[in-house]
């Protein structure tokens, strides 16, 4: 059985930083692309950012870039978010994902397994 556990929210102030992990079992982290999403309050999940099989490629959202990076340590099958200058609007759920390594990952049908997210809320 597959399970992704996120870990690491919080309450911070802005321009705060904050990591997130995601803990994986049940599946290896080296065979698939990984990626972080987001749901805001009253709206719809985001693509926050991805990073590939092997940990060597990332992709991050214009909103993000630039304040957030990814990693990932495909021994421990644990992904990391670590985001930095914090913003108002970055407070949300924040969601792991793991998908095959060919997908699309702005596409949020093609992860097959999902974590059940932490809150991270940032206070202006």
């Amino acid at each position: 059985q597959v399970q992704l556990v996120e870990t690491g929210g919080g309450l911070v102030q802005a321009g705060d930083s904050l990591r997130l992990s995601c803990a994986g079992s049940g599946l290896s982290f080296s065979a698939y692309a990984m990626g972080w999403w987001r749901q805001p309050p009253g709206k719809d999940r985001e693509f926050v950012g991805a990073i590939s099989a092997d940990g060597g490629t990332t992709y991050f959202a214009p909103s993000v870039k630039g304040r957030f990076t990814m990693s990932k340590d495909n021994a421990k099958n644990t992904l990391y978010l670590q985001m930095s200058s914090l913003k108002s609007e970055d407070t949300a759920v924040y969601f792991c994902a793991a998908g095959p390594p060919t997908i699309v990952v702005l596409n949020a049908r093609e992860y097959e397994y999902w974590g059940q997210g932490t809150q991270v809320t940032v206070s202006s």
